[in-house]
Order: structure tokens, then C-alpha cells, then sequence
């Protein structure tokens, strides 16, 4: 089951609560409705990982254990905040260090879903617990955005 509140008039945040399970369809199209459609399939991925990190690692998918989004659209760009109920973990992957893409096959799905996150978020910050990430994506300035896709190949 999937519970969402929606933000009163002068609120910002939206919070959505559901039970641990990797049948996330819904909750991602819910959370994907004010995305432009040329930023969909990048941030899906990004949260799909963040939530099956929180459903499946963090609440061990124990259906009594609830993961739960606050989520905003802003001008200045979108916001997530995404925590469980487990034990946490520590962020041990360097995600700048590209030796973190090549992780050994019993630590790669932790380690490359969490670099997968900081490619994909301009912001990635976990508590000290390890049981809450906030994610952003900026909005880019149209004009900067515009001159970026123009300049192509040399």
C-alpha cells in the first residue's frame, strides 16, 4: 500500500509512505510526474536504485518496515529524501575514484549502485546513520543548457 499527503497550498514537500517491496511502477510514476520528460529515464534509474537500496538492503524487505519519500519541485530543482528503517551502513565508496566502477562481483551491487546515485544527482548526502539520502537534481539554466547542446563535436 502506498500513502501519499499532499502539501498544503504554502508547503512545498510532498511525503509518500509505503511498505518495503521491489514493486516500485508506482511509487516511481508518482514521483516522476512533475519530471521533464527529458529528464525521466536518468532520475528513474537514480531513484529505483535509492529505493530498492531502502526496501531491499536497508529494510531487509520486511513488509512491517516502511520506506518513506519527501519529495519537492522547486525553481531552482528537484529534491528527494528517501529513509528506511534498518541498521544503516557506511559509505565507504569514493565515487570519484573511478576504481569504484570496477568493484569485485561480491561488492558490486552495493558499491556501483552508490556511485550510480552520485552520477546521477548533482547532491548526495547520507545521514550519519546511514538510513536517510537526500538527492537533488539542479534545474539548469535554459540559456547555459541551450549553449551546451549547441556546441557539438569541434
Amino acid at each position: 500500500m502506498i500513502s501519499i499527503s499532499l502539501p498544503p497550498t504554502k508547503k512545498s514537500w510532498t511525503k509518500m509512505s509505503f511498505m518495503s517491496t521491489l514493486y516500485l511502477c508506482p511509487v516511481l510514476d508518482l514521483l516522476l510526474t512533475n519530471i521533464p520528460s527529458e529528464l525521466k529515464p536518468e532520475i528513474r534509474l537514480g531513484l529505483q536504485e535509492a529505493l530498492v537500496n531502502a526496501a531491499k538492503h536497508g529494510n531487509k524487505l520486511d513488509p512491517s518496515k516502511s520506506v518513506v519519500v519527501n519529495f519537492s519541485v522547486t525553481k531552482e530543482g528537484y529534491f528527494w529524501e528517501i529513509s528506511d528503517e534498518g541498521v544503516g551502513f557506511s559509505d565507504n565508496c569514493d565515487c570519484h575514484d573511478l576504481s569504484c566502477h570496477n568493484l569485485p562481483a561480491e561488492e558490486s551491487e552495493h558499491g556501483r549502485g552508490l556511485c550510480l546515485l552520485h552520477a546521477i544527482f548533482d547532491q548526495v548526502h547520507w545521514d550519519r546513520k546511514g538510513t536517510r539520502v537526500k538527492l537533488s537534481k539542479q534545474i539548469r539554466n535554459q540559456k547555459q543548457h541551450l549553449l551546451t547542446a549547441n556546441l557539438g563535436p569541434g
